[in-house]
């Protein structure tokens, strides 16, 4: 017998926990979310079975049928994650470099993309990101935003469409966690809004193994060069059984249009449990709860300890949130233990307010010039006045408050400093 496998043996030990998954992936690991023979078809380019960056078989056949159920122009495959999404996606819009304007809780993988191509990320807070289309003076080539956010919250889609239409200019959506919102009603997926491409990393909420991923084209100018923006970042080995997912995931939401129906009624009664005992779901994603415990005196973190001792795994906890993605892999006995996991929730007073968010800092250097320029950490009393070479993203609010190239401003640090920030990176 194989000894001495601490990963896959930790896998082994969480399973054997048998907690209710309210996380990534979407499939849950549930019986019959997947063939369990995906494993036998781990093959590679061969004559019968097409090659991703150059398909012209199965896998175009494959992407074809995903294009038409999310009316897209076009929709690649990716074994890479939605960050191989969110990579071609940048290369499209600004081929020749240029400036982006970006709300500025963008994935990291964005950041590194924006570096690798030397593109100037124009930065607005999310919640100004409209007012900051409209009232902007620069010559910018792209607006970028993530819509939902990791709390579920959207942008105004269908606004900040209309005004990148009329400035010329293509929208561009992380929509890492969206993509079930084509399944939803109403209909609320960012593509059916008015952007012009769109990142859905499929994996987190439909039965997709990890890593699959879907970029939809909604305009015809960036069809044609898709494949090469995507081919530019991507392995030349992709995963068939990850491929073969995705268009399972395909098919199964032809034959089930109303899967996430069931979803969208349990997140409401959970909502109304939260509400009454004081907890508000921030989310705007009808299938996703964002449960602000900072309400009752908890903190994200330590109300996710509660929901494990009751059998339930968070997606995601912080501050002052726990995070929670429902999936039609969710079982009733999984939504059951999360709701004993509310009743067992103590309720004190509520937490201080999230500090409000210190001002922009100057942009001292080009990011691409700070993210690879020699960095060592110091202290943030030592950093105040040096040039940032990482992002600082406190959370709440996962807004970073410093990025590559922007100079430590005294707000800057004194802000961090109250999140349990000791140290940052700089040139």
């Amino acid at each position: 017998m194989i000894s001495n496998t601490p990963l896959y043996s930790a896998l082994l030990k969480h399973q054997a926990l048998r907690r209710a998954p309210f996380h990534t992936p979407g499939h849950k690991c549930a019986p019959g979310a997947l063939p369990q023979d995906l494993l036998a078809l781990d093959f590679t380019e061969l004559p019968d079975t097409d090659s991703l960056f150059e398909a012209d078989g199965p896998i175009l056949q494959a992407e074809q049928a995903a294009a038409r159920l999310f009316q897209a122009k076009r929709t690649l495959f990716s074994a890479g994650g939605c960050s191989l999404c969110i990579q071609a996606m940048l290369r499209l819009a600004c081929p020749q470099g240029g400036r982006v304007l970006c709300a500025r809780n963008v994935h990291r993988s964005a950041v590194n993309t924006m570096a690798l191509l030397g593109l100037e990320p124009v930065w607005s807070v999310p919640d100004a990101i409209l007012s900051a289309l409209k009232n902007n003076t620069k010559s910018i080539n792209a607006c970028y935003v993530t819509s939902p956010d990791y709390y579920g919250r959207l942008q105004d889609i269908p606004a900040l469409a209309g005004l990148c239409r009329q400035k010329h200019i293509p929208l561009l959506v992380d929509n890492a966690h969206g993509t079930q919102l084509a399944f939803t009603q109403p209909d609320l997926h960012p593509l059916h809004l008015g952007a012009s491409m769109t990142a859905d990393s499929t994996h987190k909420t439909l039965n997709v193994l990890t890593g699959g991923a879907w970029l939809q084209i909604g305009e015809e100018r960036y069809v044609q060069d898709a494949k090469e923006a995507m081919s530019l970042f991507a392995s030349t080995s992709p995963s068939y059984p990850i491929m073969a997912s995705l268009d399972l995931a395909r098919a199964y939401q032809e034959e089930h249009p109303a899967a996430f129906a069931e979803v969208q009624r349990q997140v409401r009664v959970l909502s109304q449990t939260a509400q009454r005992i004081g907890i508000t779901n921030v989310s705007d994603d009808p299938t996703r709860l964002a449960l602000r415990t900072s309400d009752i005196g908890l903190t994200g973190a330590a109300a996710a300890e509660i929901f494990r001792e009751n059998g339930v795994e968070p997606e995601m906890a912080d501050g002052g949130f726990v995070v929670f993605i429902c999936t039609p892999w969710n079982t009733e006995a999984d939504y059951q233990r999360l709701a004993k996991g509310l009743s067992a929730l103590p309720i004190g007073k509520p937490l201080p307010p999230i500090p409000e968010l210190p001002p922009l800092p100057p942009v001292r250097l080009p990011l691409r010039q700070a993210v690879f320029a020699p960095a060592h950490a110091v202290s943030l009393e030592q950093a105040v006045g040096r040039i940032a070479a990482e992002a600082a993203c406190p959370c709440p609010p996962g807004i970073p408050v410093v990025m590559p190239g922007e100079e430590v401003t005294q707000e800057v640090a004194q802000f961090l400093r109250g999140y349990g920030f000791f140290s940052l990176h700089v040139l």
